[in-house]
């Protein structure tokens, strides 16, 4: 994979995220409570509303508009809700942070 340094673990609160702008949109990086890191499209899949200004709560996180909820881990909403945005491998090297920008072109062109 074609790994891309983003920032380090500490540019992101804890239970937050931040923004990541690709040539394919913009990536939300969230960190939980547990110091884990994920990578998602900053776009709920209901209404399109942005997940990095969402709750992190576990490996979840609450969408502000509507509520919805997704996982952090799979990109699924949960709970009675349906649908799913894409998640981005995303690698932790000593608190340095890398995404794989090659997923998100493969992606891009299908």
């Amino acid at each position: 994979m074609d790994w891309h340094l983003i920032g380090d673990i500490s540019d992101i609160p804890l239970r937050g995220a931040r923004c990541v702008k690709t040539p394919q949109g913009r990536i939300a990086v969230f960190r939980t409570a547990e110091d884990e890191v994920f990578a998602t499209d900053d776009r709920c899949p209901h209404k399109g509303g942005p997940l990095s200004q969402g709750i992190v709560h576990g490996k979840a996180v609450t969408c502000p508009l509507h509520n919805w909820v997704i996982s952090l881990e799979t990109g699924k909403a949960l709970g009675a809700d349906e649908g799913e945005v894409r998640t981005v491998p995303l690698r932790n090297d000593n608190g340095r942070l890398f995404i794989a920008l090659e997923t998100l072109m493969t992606v891009a062109a299908e």
